[in-house]
């Protein structure tokens, strides 16, 4: 899902640059002392589990879980999704330092819709409830994501419509083993440590 470096025109680079920069902000500042480790694992699972990646055109085909963490960290999951993005492009050139800001927009911001629109319906009702919203949001983040690439390489030139376009149907599948992955993860949470769905006032998320 990282595109490139030298694949995007400037103005979406700057745009996603400034994007970035507001959402690490609003992240950190939603970014409680007892969710830093939660935000570590999952900055690390991210970080692994899209090391394994195809590539495809100007952007890659791999799993993200972007929406796992949206779902557990809400707009805080915006600095931790970008920390990863960053050591990545610095360690093993995936993405690029100049479209570091577009690749945290497209990964995170979905993340943290899929947070605001599915978190409380994954904090009430019983585990498996919780677990089924988990996987309608992990699937709905990837979906978001790969219409957020799209946009971004349409916007950048029409000689990207076609990349776009396979980028967006390339990740389905990818949208299925996340929507189980995120669901079998929410699940698990939910059971163990159902305190990650409680908002830092006691409430349910």
């Amino acid at each position: 899902m990282h595109i490139v470096d030298g694949a995007l025109s400037n103005p979406v680079v700057i745009g996603g640059a400034v994007s970035a920069v507001g959402g690490i902000a609003m992240g950190l500042r939603n970014l409680p002392l007892e969710r830093i480790p939660a935000a570590g694992v999952l900055s690390a699972s991210f970080f692994v589990a899209s090391l394994i990646h195809v590539p495809i055109g100007p952007s890659s085909v791999h799993l993200i879980l972007n929406g796992l963490a949206g779902l557990v960290l809400g707009w805080a999951a915006f600095p931790a999704l970008f920390v990863g993005l960053l050591l990545q492009a610095v360690f093993f050139g995936f993405g690029g330092l100049t479209v570091l800001g577009v690749n945290a927009v497209n990964i995170a911001l979905p993340a943290v819709l899929v947070g605001l629109m599915f978190r409380p319906l994954v904090a009430r009702g019983s585990p498996l409830q919780g677990a089924i919203w988990g996987g309608i949001g992990g699937g709905a983040a990837i979906a978001f994501t790969t219409l957020a690439v799209a946009v971004s390489l349409m916007l950048s030139g029409d000689e990207f419509i076609l990349a776009a376009k396979l980028v967006f149907f390339s990740h389905i599948p990818v949208m299925l083993i996340e929507a189980l992955l995120s669901g079998a993860a929410i699940f698990l949470a939910r059971r163990v440590k159902p305190e990650l769905f409680v908002d830092t006032k006691g409430s349910l998320a």
